[in-house]
Formats: structure tokens, C-alpha cells, sequence
């Protein structure tokens, strides 16, 4: 169910241990959904919806027109898209549950392999953006309809330097094409939807060529599959889920593609 709230023209203070950007605030949220996970989920629901509206109506939640240009069929079944858009907690988890898609690993992208770190990238200042990194079929769904999803659920794209309660460069909205065809195909769509003025604010998403991708740390993997009652997923990331479900049945997978990792 998506709550609806107004639009407050200032942010509120949140509480310090609740939803920040602080990488020490998301470890204590992970750490704390564990042992006390039905008291907080509703306790930090409550705190949430009183101190940030934005987090629940930033996405645009309606289905927006598919691109026009979109990647030909060349008969290969293994491609790779890199999308960056706020925390990659949520959209990990919303293309973890798109048909056709095998794969999807969170991490980091837009820095160097050096300080590619979760709490170094925190800081704002090593050029990362928080990423995805998603392995697809191109047979079964296509690069365009990837971006469409994206741009539909998975973030608001007017949003500069932030989404929701996260803010900072490092959970900017950006695209990082693998190809040259994929930034045609992105480039082309940002200025198709910005023609057809369906957002209220321009689009802040970048397109940038790739230069590489490095995979975040093992904890930050299948994150809303592992912690649904966590405050901060239930309110910013299950919303998102659940709007693929409504808006792409067709595309819509029950079962999430999830990373193999270490059990901890």
C-alpha cells in the first residue's frame, strides 16, 4: 500500500538514529531491524511519516511512455546495465524482480577502485554513485524497458543529489552507459520524457559512460529481500516493489533473482 502525503517545502529534522546518510546510521538500522524488527518497523513508520513526507511521494508511481529508441535485437542473451538512483538498497530490489533479468549486484560506480568503500563513499566526495549493476536478456526484456521501469519506480528523476531521506552525491540519479547505443537510448529518452513535460521539475539524471563497477560489501546484497520489516525499507523500498507489481505485470516476477553470497 503507498501512502500519499504532501510536499513540505522544508525538511525536517530526523531523529539521528533513524533515517540519515550517515553509513554508521544504516548499520544501526540493519543491526537494530534484527533484534527488534516488529517494534521498530512500527515505531520508525510512525516517526518517519511525521518528519519526512518527501520519502513516500518522491516517485512518479505511474507507468511513462516506453522510448521511442530502443536497442535492435542482435540475437545475444547476456547484456549489462549500470543505473544509479538514491540508495541501491531499493532498486536492487525493484529489477531483482524484473522478468528477464538474471542477475543484479549492488555497489558502486563513477570513482576509482580505491576508495570504493561503503563508508569512504559516504563521504560525498569520491565521485561513486551508490549502483546497480543489472545482468539481462535482451531477448526477453530490452534495454529501453529497463530504463522505463526505472524512470517510472525506482526514483524520482527530478531529485538532484538525492532521494528521499538520502542525501549527497553518491545517491545521485545517473545512468552509466556500457555502449555507446545505450547512452543513444538514454540521452534520446531523457529528452522524450522532458519534451512531453510529464515531470513537474527538469530531470536531474546524468548520462555518463561507464568506467567501471565494484561490488559493495556482502551485508548491502538481497538488503530488501533480507529486511522487509526494516523502518527504512518499508517505508522508502516495498513501495517501489509494489508499484512494478501494479504498473509492469508483465514484466513482474514473484521471486527475486538474488545474489549468492556468504551467510552471515
Amino acid at each position: 500500500m503507498k501512502l500519499s502525503l504532501p510536499r513540505t517545502s522544508a525538511k525536517p529534522t530526523p531523529p539521528a538514529a533513524l533515517l540519515d546518510g550517515n553509513p554508521r546510521a544504516k548499520l544501526r538500522r540493519r543491526l537494530y531491524g534484527r533484534l527488534f524488527a516488529p517494534l521498530l518497523g512500527l515505531l520508525g513508520a510512525f516517526a518517519l511519516i511525521a518528519w519526512q513526507p518527501q520519502a513516500i511521494s518522491a516517485e512518479i508511481n505511474q507507468v511513462l511512455p516506453p522510448p521511442i529508441l530502443d536497442e535492435p535485437a542482435t540475437g545475444e542473451h547476456t547484456a549489462v546495465a549500470v543505473l544509479a538512483g538514491g540508495c541501491f538498497w531499493g532498486v536492487q530490489g525493484v529489477f531483482q524482480h524484473v522478468r528477464g533479468v538474471t542477475r543484479v549486484l549492488s555497489g558502486y560506480s563513477g570513482g576509482s577502485a580505491d576508495t570504493a568503500q561503503y563508508d569512504t563513499v559516504s563521504g560525498g566526495d569520491t565521485g561513486h554513485a551508490e549502483s546497480v549493476q543489472i545482468v539481462y536478456d535482451p531477448a526477453k526484456v530490452s534495454y529501453g524497458r529497463l530504463l522505463q521501469i526505472y524512470f517510472s519506480v525506482a526514483l524520482d528523476p527530478t531529485q538532484l543529489n538525492r532521494q528521499g531521506p538520502d542525501s549527497g552525491t553518491q545517491y545521485r540519479s545517473a545512468i552509466f552507459a556500457v555502449t555507446p547505443m545505450q547512452e543513444k537510448i538514454a540521452l534520446h529518452y531523457i529528452a522524450q520524457l522532458s519534451a512531453a513535460q510529464i515531470f513537474k521539475r527538469p530531470i536531474a539524471t546524468r548520462v555518463t559512460p561507464f568506467k567501471g563497477f565494484y561490488p559493495a560489501e556482502d551485508y548491502h546484497q538481497n538488503y530488501l529481500t533480507l529486511h522487509p520489516d526494516d523502518a527504512y525499507i518499508a517505508i522508502n523500498d516495498i513501495p517501489k516493489v509494489d508499484n512494478l507489481k501494479r504498473l509492469f505485470p508483465s514484466v513482474y516476477q514473484a521471486q527475486p533473482v538474488l545474489v549468492e553470497v556468504p551467510k552471515q
